[in-house]
């Protein structure tokens, strides 16, 4: 879909009830088919997420000499890798999503060189690349921009080094463990994230031949080898996708089962939704967010994982807007995510933001109106607040939306929501 050329319509207020699959999550898929780069021959990915940037992904790798086929119909793909890849990555792709950044490691590792764009992607804080190259320099490489370009360079290939650092972030976290899973001895990475997604991709790493103790923790050991071999590998499932639809059936008041869901991987944000009231009960292959009640507010403060995610914050204040009592949202991962208020207020919504502080008191219905979306989780939240206001919202740029969440207006019809792609 062509960018700012889709809106979503929605006719509220309603209630959702029903069942939805959860299938694979953005924030892994995009890392295992970067890190596909490290080893020559076929590598398989199942439950691989039907979304844009995925697309965008696919046509970063091609343009690496890749040969890429995507099934849509069983979530399959097939990531054909030469044996010297392509070492540069354009500024009209990689402008287009932050993801593509992760392929620096990978590259750099494999053959020697890497020239990738300075990356775009939501405009949600500055997130800058400071952590991933101070680790890459560590390792031995050499760094330096030009005409908007990071060029990477380790003719010699890298060398295993102790590194901390200064903020546990996931892409700097995947970077460094994929540069040194080829680099020559061992490496140790402290303070590293612990996100489900980074054990998926050191899962697929091991997969491939690599050595890695440590994952879930905040340490990872690394020990080099000479060279990675082809494999296969399912995507965990989407905690963020997951936890949006929790948020979505507190908010509308309504039951919801979520096929493929992982509870373990939400238990703070799902212990909140219980704080606000709702009822969340294990099912065969998920787990089930029922409410009965105008939800009750509840203070959040975003944290790396395992604290609640910054990406489901939006979907937080959303639920704040409309309940009962005030609640403080503090937000410490991302300095801009506060964006999306503004266009929350423009429903009715009663937030006031100091900082990295929203404190919000909620209305009993907010009012539909035209907004905005300014990236993928303020699009999800501004569209679960339509679903409890009054009249007609139409959600521009909805383009954002459809980047990190397969089939999500066919999802919420099925659920009972009046939603139209415009």
């Amino acid at each position: 879909m062509a960018e700012n050329s889709s809106a979503l319509r929605i006719v509220g207020p309603t209630r959702l009830a029903g069942e939805v699959t959860v299938t694979g999550a953005k924030n892994s898929a995009l890392k295992l088919m970067a890190a596909s780069l490290l080893a020559p021959g076929k590598n398989t990915l199942y439950n691989v997420p039907q979304i844009a940037d995925v697309d965008i992904m696919s046509e970063l790798l091609t343009r690496m000499g890749c040969t890429v086929a995507f099934d849509r119909a069983t979530l399959t793909m097939e990531i054909d890798v030469p044996e010297v890849p392509g070492h540069k990555a354009e500024y009209e792709l990689v402008r287009k999503m932050r993801a593509s950044i992760n392929v620096l490691g990978p590259i750099l590792t494999r053959v020697g060189i890497a020239e990738i764009s300075l990356p775009g992607g939501d405009a949600i804080g500055s997130r800058g690349l400071d952590f991933h190259i101070a680790g890459l320099e560590a390792l031995g490489a050499t760094i330096s921009f030009e005409h908007g370009y990071i060029i990477a360079t380790a003719p010699n290939g890298l060398v295993g080094a102790t590194f901390e650092l200064n903020f546990p972030s996931v892409g700097a976290t995947e970077n460094l463990m994929t540069a040194a899973v080829l680099a020559k001895g061992t490496t140790t990475l402290y303070n590293v994230a612990r996100e489900p997604d980074i054990i998926d991709l050191g899962e697929y790493l091991i997969a491939m031949g690599a050595r890695i103790e440590g994952l879930g923790t905040s340490t990872l050991t690394i020990e080099g080898v000479d060279a990675l071999h082809a494999a296969s590998h399912s995507t965990l499932p989407d905690r963020i996708v997951t936890g949006t639809w929790a948020f979505a059936a507190a908010m509308t008041q309504g039951d919801i089962t979520i096929k493929g869901g992982r509870a373990d991987h939400l238990e703070i944000p799902l212990d909140k939704l219980v704080a606000t009231g709702a009822v969340v009960t294990s099912t065969a292959d998920g787990f089930r967010v029922r409410m009965d009640q105008r939800p009750i507010a509840v203070d959040i403060a975003t944290l790396p994982y395992p604290g609640f995610p910054t990406d489901l914050q939006p979907m937080a204040i959303s639920l704040n807007a409309i309940a009962r009592g005030s609640a403080m949202v503090t937000e410490n991962v991302f300095e801009a995510r506060f964006m999306f208020v503004n266009e929350l207020r423009r429903l009715g919504a009663n937030i006031t933001v100091d900082g990295h502080h929203a404190a919000v008191s909620g209305v009993p219905l907010l009012s539909g109106a035209p907004v905005a979306a300014t990236d993928i989780r303020a699009g999800a939240g501004l569209v679960l607040a339509a679903l409890v206001a009054d009249g007609v919202t139409i959600v521009e740029d909805a383009f954002h939306i459809e980047r990190g969440y397969p089939n999500f207006a066919a999802n919420l019809r099925a659920l009972g929501a009046d939603v139209t792609v415009i």
